[in-house]
This record gives C-alpha cells, sequence and structure tokens, in this order.
C-alpha cells in the first residue's frame, strides 16, 4: 500500500495562504494568537485576547505512508483526529500525549509526554519537517540539516514566540491492537526509583518486553508504576469511558488489557482524576453525565468558564474558606531525584494524587550525538520522570497567590530538574533565559521575526500576554 492522501495539496496551500493573509491583516503592533476552539494551556492572560489568526482548514491529516511510516499533518490537527488516520494502518505517533484535543502543532512548541517517552523521548523528537508561519508573515519549511536548522531546533517549547506550525511530517510506529497492563506497586519511593531505573534501561520487566510506563502516587507510601506490553489477543478488554474511572483500577488490580485506542485515551474521559471536581466520578451523576461530555477539552471549558465568573472563589469567601492558589504544574525531575521531590512535594504542598512519567531523549539511530533542542535542554543519556500535578491549596495566613508556585520552582531547580510551560510561571528573566535556551531563541526570532511582531517567551510564560 502507497501513500494514503486524506486531503487535497491545494486544499491546504489555500488554508495557508488564508492564514497568511489573516497575519498581514493584523495591525503591526496587534498581538498574534491563533483562533483555536480548544486550548490546554493554563496561563490567562493579563490583556485583551487579539482577533485570532484564520486557520481554518489547517487541522486534519494530510496524508499516511505505511511504507515509510510517516504522516504529513496540519498543525491544528487534534491528536484524535491523527491517531484515528494512523491506527487504521496499525501505526501510531511515536508519542501522543493524554488528551485528545491537543494539537500536533502544540504538542511540538509546548511539548507533550506521555507512556513512550521513556524510549521515544518527546514529540518533536519524530518530527522529521515542519513548515512554520514565521514573524515576518513567510512560511518555511525547517528541517534539522537545512537551511532553517536554527528554527528547527529552537521551535519546540517556543509557543508561538518563534511562529506556527502549518505542517509537520512525522515518523510512525507499528503498534498492536490491545495493550496488556501490569501495575506494580513499590515498596516505598526509593524501590519506585529502582524499578523506574530498570525500566529505562533495560525496557524489560521480569523478563517481559515494555512498550508503555507511566504511574501514579497516591501517598509517598503508595506509588504504582504501569507497565504496557502490546498483544495481538485480549479475551477481555476493560472500557473507562463508562461507569468505571482509570486511575481506581491502578489500586483496584493488578492486570488489565485494553484495546490500544482506549488506552491511548485513558486519561482524558476523567482529566486524569479532575473529572472529581465536576462531580463527573459520583455514580449518580456518572450515569446522568452523557458520555460524550466526559472529555478533557469539557472539562477545561468548565475551569476556563470558573476563572472568567469565579463562583467557587465567591462561596468560598461566603463561607469564610481562604482563597485558594492553583498549582497546575508538570515538573521533569533527575530519577535519582525522584524521591528526594515527592517525598519533599507530599509535606510541603501535599496535593495527592501525582503522576508520574519516565522520559529521556530519544536515542539517535545512527551514529552521532542526540539532537539539541536549546528551548528545553535535558541532557541526552539522562533518565528523568515527569511529575504532573493539578489543584489547588488554600493560601495560607501571611501568604500570597503564587508563593507555592515559586517554591516548587525553586526545590524542581535545586534538583537539576525543569518544568513545562503551559501554566503559571514566576522566573526572573535571567533565569528563565538560562534555563529555556534564551540566546538561542533571540538568535532565531532576530532572523525570522525582524520587527518583533510576535511575542517574546518570557512575556508568554511569566507576564502571560
Amino acid at each position: 500500500m502507497g501513500v494514503v492522501l486524506h486531503a487535497p495539496p491545494d486544499q491546504h496551500a489555500a488554508a495557508v495562504r488564508r492564514l497568511q493573509a489573516s497575519y498581514a491583516a493584523l495591525p503591526a503592533d496587534a498581538p498574534v494568537r491563533l483562533a483555536k476552539p480548544t486550548s490546554n494551556l493554563f496561563r490567562p492572560r493579563t490583556r485583551a485576547q487579539a482577533r485570532g489568526l484564520d486557520v481554518s482548514g489547517i487541522d486534519g491529516v494530510l496524508a499516511v505512508d505505511p511504507v515509510t511510516r510517516t504522516a504529513e499533518v496540519q498543525g491544528m490537527c487534534t491528536y484524535e483526529r491523527l491517531v484515528a488516520a494512523t491506527l487504521a494502518h496499525g501505526l501510531m505517533p511515536l508519542v501522543v500525549p493524554q488528551l485528545r484535543t491537543i494539537t500536533l502543532g502544540g504538542a511540538v512548541s509546548g511539548l507533550g509526554i506521555e507512556s513512550t517517552s521513556f524510549r521515544a523521548g518527546l514529540p518533536h523528537e519524530s518530527m522529521l519537517e515542519l513548515d512554520v508561519l514565521t514573524g515576518s508573515g513567510d512560511v518555511v519549511t525547517a528541517t534539522p540539516d537545512g537551511a532553517h536548522a536554527g528554527l528547527f531546533a529552537a521551535f519546540p517549547n517556543s509557543y508561538g514566540s518563534l511562529g506556527y506550525a502549518t505542517r509537520l511530517r512525522i515518523e510512525l510506529a507499528p503498534v498492536a491492537p490491545y495493550v496488556a497492563v501490569r501495575h506494580v506497586r513499590a515498596r516505598d519511593l526509593d524501590h519506585l526509583t529502582e524499578l523506574i531505573t530498570q525500566v529505562l534501561a533495560d525496557k524489560l520487566y521480569d523478563g517481559q518486553p515494555v512498550d508503555f510506563v507511566d504511574g501514579v502516587a497516591f501517598t509517598p507510601q503508595e506509588a504504582y508504576l504501569s507497565l504496557g506490553r502490546g498483544s495481538e489477543h485480549e479475551a477481555r478488554t476493560s472500557d473507562y469511558t463508562g461507569q468505571q474511572v482509570y486511575y481506581r483500577s491502578i489500586r483496584e488490580r493488578d492486570t488489565d488489557a485494553l484495546t490500544v485506542e482506549d488506552y491511548l485515551w485513558r486519561w482524558d474521559t476523567d482529566w486524569f482524576w479532575c473529572s472529581a471536581a465536576f462531580g463527573a466520578q459520583h455514580p449518580v451523576v456518572r450515569r446522568l453525565w452523557p458520555r460524550r461530555w466526559r472529555r478533557s477539552d469539557v472539562y477545561h471549558r468548565l475551569v476556563g468558564l470558573e476563572h472568567r465568573y469565579g463562583l467557587a472563589a465567591s462561596v468560598d469567601r461566603w463561607r469564610g474558606r481562604p482563597p485558594r492558589e492553583r498549582v497546575v504544574q508538570d515538573v521533569e525531575v533527575p530519577v535519582e531525584r525522584l524521591a528526594d521531590f515527592l517525598s519533599w512535594f507530599d509535606a510541603a504542598v501535599g496535593m495527592r494524587p501525582v503522576w508520574l512519567c519516565p522520559l529521556r531523549l530519544r536515542e539517535p539511530a545512527g551514529p552521532g550525538s542526540a539532537r539539541s533542542w536549546p528551548a528545553y535542554p535535558l541532557e541526552p543519556g539522562r533518565g528523568y520522570v515527569n511529575v504532573g500535578f493539578w489543584g489547588t491549596v488554600p493560601i495560607a495566613p501571611g501568604a500570597a497567590d503564587g508563593d507555592v508556585n515559586r517554591m516548587v520552582e525553586r526545590q524542581v531547580a535545586e534538583l537539576g530538574g525543569h518544568k513545562s510551560l503551559y501554566s503559571d510561571a514566576y522566573y526572573d528573566r535571567a533565569e528563565f533565559d538560562l534555563k529555556y535556551g534564551g540566546a538561542a531563541r533571540a538568535a532565531v526570532a532576530a532572523r525570522y521575526d525582524a520587527g518583533s511582531r510576535l511575542t517574546d517567551l518570557y512575556d508568554k510564560a511569566v507576564h502571560r500576554q
């Protein structure tokens, strides 16, 4: 079977021209943003939203090539749509972020991670080619070794500060129709670290291959690794889009099996465990809550309404409760410091549970060193664990909103880690540029956005413009 076209090339070209025209129509001093129907960001902007760029027609799969195991994908294509196209050929993107409405362009420009990241790295590492609408209004094609290699390297974790992806060519990997899962409880945090280190090194556990791995720490004394293995046949599979809740099953059963599609979206139905805040995990409410609305994007919109109108905050004030600080973060810490971070976090912040996702930069397929990604530098060959925690904590008497997030940033830095920038950040400019490739980003911006039309990454992430 040859290349399977999903959209004619002329349709894509017309959509890109519309995008460029909408960019050219913006006043030179107007802020630039995409007119996205969904978002997975948790950074409210401090200034009024500008009219978004026209991204109509840039949200699909262009082609899948089962022979070369590659796909041509538009920048606004969601992983839900991309996975549906590739699974039809027994293939999947090398890394599929947990939430259905994350876009491929968003995962590359804003990072993404999932249970294949212990062997496949982050989504941008399987990117072969990238078309970018730059600050100058041009669309350039960037590759690892071509004339625009600097843009290719600096684009991951740039969050639109260096332009917007209109088309990407990515690698795909074969995938079995089912995933058999084994939930392994660690004796303690040191044992958890040992298990992750061993799986990172060997891609095996108990003599069985490991194709997927993530975990959950419910408390420092109760942590699990969930080890997945591709399977051709399973007599029975679980369905966590109905009454069952996936994260609860980790404590309740040692083994499980899901279709590969259900496995990839196992966290989306309940937004990990965050759907509980809306009552969606209560048995009665769950039966009444339409299945089509048990999705992360629905919950995210509900959070957006709360941010806008502050109903919960008003109720808390009426009941005499202290105001709350939002602590929504994903951080990477070296695997050897994981126990230190989890012990500190539970004592200092106290949010439970937390998600754990091992990762390392993807090993090069051939001779030579791993690629460098200056805007999110990780050490080649070193194991890390992404720790995700999402919720709110009461603001203590005498404290200020943001104090807990600042404390997390300091602790992560002390342990030699990084944090993602999709949520609140508080770094000063010098520290931010040191951690997120400020010099490299500035050089690329000077070449492709001489008029400084695009908002700088620091202003986006910290000043929330």
